[in-house]
C-alpha cells in the first residue's frame, strides 16, 4: 500500500524547479517554484506548484490559471513564468497565503517605464475594489532555474561508487584466498599426521 501512494506524492521526472524572489515597500517574498520542462512558443513555462514565504507568512498554493486571485477580479492569472525578461507577463501568477491574502505579481506593460507590481488583496475582499483591503506596490522581480549538479559532480559521485564496489570485490576475493591458504594448511598438516603414522 506505501508502495502505490509513492509515485503520487512525488514530483514528475520531467518538472523543473525554480528559485524566486521579489521585494519592495514592506514586501519580501520568495521560495520555489516547480514548472513544466517544456516552455510554449514565447518561452514561458507554465508553473504548477509553489512553496515559500511573503512577510514571514507561508504560501498555501498556487491559484489556478485562469481565475483572478479573491478581490483582484476580473484579472486571471496565467502562471507563467520565462529566463529572459520579462520575466512574467501581464497576467502573472497568483497564490494564497496563511490568514487568507492573496498576492498576484505580473508585469505592467502599459506603464511607462513598465515594470512588476504586486497586487495584494486581504479580507474583506470586495470584487473589483482596490481599498484598505487592497494594494498594487511596485516590486523586483527575479527567478532561476535551480542548480542541478554539475558533470564533475556526477563523475565523482560515479567514481567513489566505482570504487566502493572494487573495495567490496577485493575484500571478497581476499577472504576467498584466506580461506584457500586455511584450508591448504589443514590439509598438508593432516598430510603430515598422516606420514608419520605410517
Amino acid at each position: 500500500m506505501s508502495v502505490a501512494a509513492l509515485p503520487a506524492s512525488t514530483k514528475p521526472a520531467t518538472a523543473l524547479t525554480w528559485n524566486w524572489s521579489y521585494s519592495g515597500a514592506g514586501i519580501s517574498a520568495g521560495g520555489t517554484f516547480t514548472t513544466v520542462d517544456t516552455p510554449d512558443g514565447s518561452g514561458f513555462y507554465l508553473i504548477t506548484g509553489i512553496a515559500g514565504v511573503r512577510n514571514d507568512a507561508g504560501i498555501l498554493g498556487l491559484q489556478p490559471a485562469g481565475t483572478p486571485i479573491p478581490g483582484n477580479e476580473p484579472f486571471s492569472v496565467d502562471n507563467l513564468l520565462r529566463l529572459e525578461s520579462p520575466q512574467l507577463t501581464v497576467h502573472g501568477f497568483g497564490y494564497a497565503i496563511v490568514g487568507g491574502t492573496f498576492s498576484n505579481p505580473f508585469f505592467a506593460n502599459s506603464l511607462q517605464p513598465p515594470e512588476y507590481l504586486e497586487f495584494f488583496s486581504a479580507p474583506p475582499l470586495t470584487p473589483g475594489v482596490t481599498g484598505p483591503e487592497g494594494s498594487e506596490l511596485p516590486i523586483r522581480f527575479s527567478a532561476t532555474l535551480a542548480h542541478v549538479p554539475q558533470t564533475a559532480t556526477w563523475a565523482l559521485l560515479l567514481a567513489g561508487l566505482g570504487m566502493l564496489g572494487l573495495t567490496t570485490r577485493c575484500r571478497r576475493h581476499c577472504r576467498r584466498e584466506q580461506i584457500a591458504q586455511r584450508c591448504m594448511a589443514v590439509s598438508s598438516t593432516s598430510e603430515r599426521r598422516s606420514r608419520r603414522r605410517t
